[in-house]
């Protein structure tokens, strides 16, 4: 099995790296595109995989296809490679905002098409990504691209109605995580603490906190009281942020990402 990149950025160099380190295919079955010759030297010097600068290679030499590129391209990438598309080729968009049905559209052919919404955690392999189909993939195709994508951390099937919600909860989520980091941080720093300490404590704590809501499985609310003791410090700090009004701010940013994701 080959698999296939168009799109060279960030992400499309995190699923790869995911991809081989769990062994799914070799570095010789890798294939990748960008139009941008920087990109496309990286990769190959960085995975040894195979790259161009023609999209229309990988569509040619993959089994499964990943479009990794900006939504603003898609519609081009589309018209260059849908004349020698064919329906055993499987392909999963990561594009943000790109239903479907509007692939399905701009193809103007049968495919097997998986959409999926990754997140930037997947450099580190900690990603997580909503996943939806269409009429056209088998329970073995769907089976493959869950596997692709578990390579570089978590992937759940979702309703596709579902997958806005997504970009806000998982997709953009990442850029809060790192304000609340930062601001952690220069508390930190402003009480005395050097920099890059602050960094990593305020960092430890997110990472932390966030394994115990997996791992435990106990609520959100219930852990918070279990660090909210009576007459204590944590509970006056609970106190200013609900005073300034946090969980409003972030259901109301989290509101402004999704409603941009359903625009694009």
């Amino acid at each position: 099995m080959k698999i296939g990149f168009i799109g060279l950025g960030n992400m499309a160099n995190a699923m790869i790296g995911g991809i081989l380190g769990k062994q799914i295919c070799k570095a010789s079955e890798m294939i990748g595109a960008d139009k941008s010759q920087a990109a496309v030297e990286n990769m190959a010097q960085k995975h040894g995989m195979i790259t161009y600068i023609d999209n229309k290679k990988v569509v040619e030499e993959a089994d499964v296809i990943v479009l990794a590129v900006k939504p603003i391209f898609l519609p081009e990438v589309i018209e260059e490679i849908k004349p020698i598309i064919t329906k055993d080729k499987l392909l999963i968009s990561i594009v943000a905002g790109k239903t479907i049905s509007w692939i399905e559209e701009g193809f103007g052919k049968e495919i097997k098409l998986v959409r999926c919404m990754p997140n930037t955690p997947a450099l580190v392999g900690a990603g997580c990504s909503g996943v939806c189909v269409n009429a056209n993939v088998s329970k073995e195709d769907e089976a493959l691209a869950l596997e692709i994508l578990g390579s570089f951390g978590t992937a759940h099937v979702v309703a596709e109605h579902l997958m806005d919600a997504v970009v806000g909860v998982s997709g953009s989520s990442p850029a809060y995580v790192f304000i609340f980091i930062e601001a952690m941080a220069d508390a930190a720093v402003a009480a005395g603490m050097p920099r890059k300490l602050a960094y990593e404590f305020a960092a430890q704590a997110v990472m932390g906190s966030a394994k115990l809501v997996l791992e435990t499985g106990m609520h959100p609310a219930e852990l918070k009281d279990m660090v909210c003791s009576p007459g204590g410090t944590t509970i006056d700090a609970v106190k200013v942020l609900e005073d300034k009004g946090f969980r409003a701010a972030v259901m109301n940013a989290m509101e402004a990402c999704i409603e941009k994701s359903k625009k694009l």
